[in-house]
Parts: C-alpha cells; structure tokens; sequence
C-alpha cells in the first residue's frame, strides 16, 4: 500500500477560500503569511508527515510503549523522528515570536496539525498536549513560569501535559481529590494520582512540563475548589539547566484498543515528599483557566477525526483501485463508488468546518475592531463543539467504511487500514465526550444563548442561496436541499428555545441528534460555497482542472448523500424526550 500524502491541494484551497486568507492576512502580525507562504510551509510539512512520521504509524501500532525500570520507552524511531521535529521548528508554528514561536496564523497550524495527526496521531498527540500547556502558560503565567518554560516549551524542547482526570473523577471534574500543600517559599507540594494523561512520560524530550489541577486543604468543594498548578518532571534551576528529578512517576501504561504508541500514563504525585509545583493564576481558578484553552483543545482533537477520514479514505481508494474482482478494479462498481465518494465529501467538509473555524477564531484574536472580535468569536464558541464532535463522528464513521472497502482483508491488520479505526476511537471521548460537546452546543451556545449565535449563522447561510440559484441547473438539487437542510436547523433550534423548560429531560435526550444536525447543514454550506468556487475557477481556466472537477462533483454528493439525512433528524428532535425517559431503569 502507497505511503500517506497530504493533501495539500486541498488545505490550501479551503484555507484561501472558505477560512479567508486574504482577509487573514490584513489582521496585525499576519500580513506576510501569504498564500505562497502558506503553500510552501504545507509542502514542507507533508514532506516530514510523509517521509518521517508515517513509515512509524504501522511502528508504534505494533509496537507499543513500555514501562521498564520506571522509564517509559516509546515505540522505535519516535526520539528521533521528534528531535527532527523540533530541529524543523515544527513546534513553534502558532506560538508568539517573542518566545521563541514562527507567529503563523491559527489557519495555518491548523492545516500543518491536520498532517501530524494523519501520518501518525500517536506521535501527533504529544506536540498537541504541549500546545495546551503553552497556551495556559502564556495567558496565566506568572512572568517568572514564563521565563522558566515558555521558550522550551514553545520550541518542543520540553513537552507539556493536562492532568486532569482521576479514577474517581472523569468527566466530573470537581471530584478530584489531588491535593496542594502551600510551602514557606511559595511553592506547593502536590500529592494525588492521576489517569489517562498522554505523554505523562517519554524519553523524547528532557523535561516534562505538566499542568495539574489539585485542591488547597481550605478549598470550596467542587469545580470552585480547583487550583491549577506547573509540576516539573525535573526541577529548573535559576540559570535554566535541570535539577533534580522532582517526585512525579508514571506507575502504569493504560492497555489501549488504539494509538498505541503514545504512552497513557498513570502518574503519581508525591509519593515521597510530594511533587513540587508553582500555582499558575489565582488559588481556586484552576478549572476555569484551563477552559480558556479548551476551544483550541477541542479544534485539535477535532482534527483528529478529519485526519483519520483523510488516511483512511486514501487507504481505501488506492485499495479500490488496485483490487481486481468482478471484471476489473472494485472502484467500477457503484457501491464501491458511493462508499469512497461519500468518505471523501464527509472528509472534505469536516475539514472546511475545521479551517473555517481556525480562521474565525484568527479574526476573534487579532482584528483591530472589538466588535468583529466578538462576532468572530461568538462564531467560534457555537461551532467549536460541532468541530470536535461531528468530526470525530465522522472520523471513525469513515475509517469504519474504509475497512469495508476492504472487505475481509480490511478485518486483518496486516493491510493497516483497521489501525485507524481504532486509533479514531479516543477522539470521540477525549477533551469532553461527544454527548458533553452536544450538551454544551444544545445548552449553553444555544439556549442560554437565546438562539443569537446561532440565528446569526442561519442568516449567513441562507446568504448563499442566491448565488445557487444564479449557477444554474446543476446546482438546483444542492440549492433545495442545503435550503431544507438550514430550515430543520433552525426549526429543532427553535424546538429547544421553546420546550427545554417544561421539559428538564429535553437537551440531554436530543442534544446529539442536534449536533449532528448543525454538523451536516453547516459542512453542507461550506461544501457549496466550495463547489461554486471551484466552478468559477474551472470556467477561468485555472490550474488544476482535475482537482477543481472533482470538487464540484463531491460538493454535490454531499447534497445527495448527507444533506438528505437532515429532515430525518428534525423528526428525532422533535420526537423529544419522551420514550427515552419512559423505561425505568431495571428494565433495561
């Protein structure tokens, strides 16, 4: 089977088109990211995924990660391919020049992140977890953590890490019973266990960086009780250079159905004299500064799922192509043909809702306006957890089909293509569960809301119509059913808004139909803007007729196959609660 290669066509077109370059690059500190810019640093980085990260993909999945001696090995090849990756600069793609970063557009590290996870998502999710440590650090630091670990962290010298789960606190995070001691010099003394932390230990990098939540002994309960702290695997000296190894391990690897080859650590804290660590913020703040960078969190792990429908997909159609049954390859058949067309318009449209979003949330950091600032993140916060939960759906969705294409020979993992449906697996429960991203667009980005965001979106959508019409004939059948895809949207928001208050049950029964919903309606609208353009660029003789054609076929096939499935998922919406809650529960 052919090795993975990004498709950089693709990137750049939604990047140019459907995130907005052009205007991207007018907001401060961005005007030299150029679409050459962007177009070369994409080649490059699909080089790196394609030559370094992915030959290690099929590595790590048999290989694993072991514990030996309290070290925690990573499969062969990982410590190097990631001291290629940080020489490369890799790490500092987003970050703020001043530290150290390359200052390149959200958009950008966005698409570049896609290629890490598609080559190889167990390497990918360590850079990953340092970009959340990096983010917290920059906007809650002290200037003294700052200077301590902003520079390394930011070149990938030293990873970060989020440790947040317990096994007696998942999703319920105020449950947590990691507790901080206050010292006389002002540090504190962490001691608790957690769980699930990815790249809780390595040998890739010479320190670890992890962001802890724990609880002062005088702490409120719950969520108001949370402190967040930075507990180094080592400690840092005054000049920089490493001290002492602080008292921090990792105890246990989780056993995994996937992505086998990034260490899931069980890691204690103080089991000695307790871990030594420095309080980022406020005391008590702790869970409330990690939320501020829980929508990047979210974008990357919604990544995840885009990328996985991208290896998966190519996977298949190389198969397609190559496999001879029936009279000549297995793509001639139409089956064959809906399973690999729809894969790739489901691929497609995630990563427009990805991109789009990226750049929204670019225009919400850096434009000059506060009003368009606020538009623009409004825009972000509604369609965050649609990013990270419809994509990640649809990621093992595709990889699932892709193992179809397959067939029986999909089933044995001597072809690889089942890797990535296991690998796709964690994406759909990382950073919040799908139903708690579903909860949280149905709730608090709708309803509490009172449907603003969310009519606003509407509005720009509907704001296409027109230019359907104006396309033609061929594009009618879009036109109708993007135009019946928006109205359900907007009926089941407006279902909600009316009912959720006599009805307490209402949000959690629908609130994942509603995200699957909004999802498909909104791939759907950047899918068409995407065909229309991609027309025009066709009839004006642009390069890449090939590429082009073929985004205006996919675009319409979304209509066809996935904007049909909206009206179906009005009904359940508005099927409410009702047999949900009926079953009492001993009869389950």
């Amino acid at each position: 089977m052919p090795t993975f290669s990004a498709p950089v066509r693709d990137m750049t077109f939604v990047i140019e088109h459907l995130a907005d370059l052009p205007e991207i690059t007018k907001l401060p500190g961005f005007e030299e990211a150029t679409g050459d810019l962007v177009a070369a640093v994409l080649e490059e980085a699909a080089r790196f995924g394609g030559e370094v990260l992915a030959p290690l993909n099929p590595v790590g999945d048999t290989e694993g990660c072991h514990l030996e001696g309290g070290k925690v090995r990573t499969p062969k090849g990982f410590a190097e391919a990631y001291a290629q990756f940080v020489e490369g600069g890799w790490n500092a793609v987003p970050f703020d020049p001043e530290w150290g970063g390359q200052g390149l557009p959200q958009v950008v590290a966005t698409a570049v992140q896609e290629i890490w996870h598609a080559a190889n998502m167990s390497f990918a999710l360590t850079p990953m977890l340092t970009q959340g440590a990096v983010e917290a650090l920059t906007v809650h630091g002290s200037d003294d953590l700052k200077q301590t670990y902003l520079a390394k962290l930011i070149s990938g010298e030293w990873t970060g890490t989020m440790n947040l789960t317990e096994p007696s606190a998942g999703s319920d995070v105020g449950a947590l019973r990691a507790k901080a001691l206050k010292q006389a010099d002002g540090s504190y003394r962490i001691t608790g266990q957690k769980i699930f932390i990815t790249s809780g230990d390595h040998e890739m990098a010479d320190n670890i960086v992890h962001l802890v939540l724990a609880r002062l002994p005088d702490a409120p309960p719950g969520v108001k009780g949370i402190s967040l702290f930075v507990v180094p695997k080592y400690l840092v000296n005054p000049d920089g250079s490493l001290g002492k190894r602080n008292d921090v391990a990792c105890i246990k690897l989780e056993e995994k159905l996937g992505i086998h080859g990034s260490p899931t650590c069980v890691m204690a804290f103080g089991d000695n004299e307790g871990a030594v660590g420095w309080l980022v913020g406020e005391e008590n703040k702790g869970l409330a500064l990690m939320f501020t960078m829980m929508n990047n969190a979210r974008l990357s792990v919604g990544l995840e799922g885009v990328a996985q429908c991208e290896r998966a997909t190519q996977k298949a159609v190389a198969y397609a192509k190559e496999r001879v049954q029936g009279g000549g390859p297995i793509i001639i058949h139409p089956d064959v043909r809906r399973m690999l067309l729809t894969s790739k318009a489901l691929t497609e449209a995630t990563r427009a809702l990805a991109y789009y979003a990226a750049g929204r949330l670019d225009v919400a950091h850096g434009h000059p306006d506060a009003a368009v600032r606020a538009e623009a993140q409004a825009r972000v916060d509604l369609l965050i957890p649609v990013v990270k939960a419809w994509s990640t759906d649809t990621g093992l969705a595709v990889a699932s089909t892709a193992v179809q294409v397959f067939g029986g020979m999909g089933f044995v993992e001597e072809t690889g293509v089942a890797q990535h449906m296991r690998d796709a697996r964690i994406a759909q429960i990382y950073e919040g569960t799908n139903g708690i991203q579903a909860m949280d667009l149905a709730g608090r980005k709708v309803v509490r809301d009172e449907g603003r965001a969310f009519a606003a979106l509407v509005a720009e959508m509907r704001g296409l119509e027109p230019e359907l019409a104006a396309a033609g004939p061929a594009w009618a059948p879009l036109k109708h059913r993007l135009g019946a895809g928006i109205a359900a949207a907007e009926a089941a928001a407006a279902f909600l808004l009316k009912n959720h208050a006599a009805d307490p049950a209402l949000l959690g029964a629908v609130a994942v139909p509603f995200l699957e919903l909004v999802g498909i309606v909104v791939g759907g609208w950047l899918m068409a803007k995407a065909g229309l353009k991609a027309e025009a660029l066709l009839t004006a003789g642009a390069d890449g007729s090939d590429y082009l054609s073929a985004k205006v076929v996919t675009a319409r096939h979304f209509g066809d196959a996935i904007l049909t499935r909206t009206g179906s998922l009005l009904a359940q919406i508005e099927a409410g609660s009702g047999q949900i809650m009926a079953l009492d529960m001993d009869r389950f």
